[in-house]
């Protein structure tokens, strides 16, 4: 098993995905994941776009030394509405 990157206050890469995917889940991307499978119909170009810019934040964020304490600040993340 890899080990955790660890920051100096004790906070690691995987609660800055925790907060990633708490925003995804605020953007219900799974929702509209599960509506393209079923009906076709493509999810919407800036529900997706917004959805890549929260992984990508969440990527840079964990390789930050060392990781922000206020991390989940929404300064660090996209906007989403």
């Amino acid at each position: 098993m890899p080990e955790r990157a660890a920051a100096p206050q004790g906070l690691v890469v995987e609660d800055v995905q925790a907060e990633a995917r708490r925003r995804l889940r605020c953007l219900k991307i799974e929702e509209w994941r599960l509506r393209e499978f079923v009906t076709g119909t493509p999810v919407p170009d800036h529900v997706s776009h917004l959805a890549l810019q929260i992984e990508f934040a969440a990527q840079a964020i964990g390789r930050l030394s060392p990781i922000p304490s206020d991390y989940a600040d929404d300064v660090y993340w996209p906007r989403i509405w």
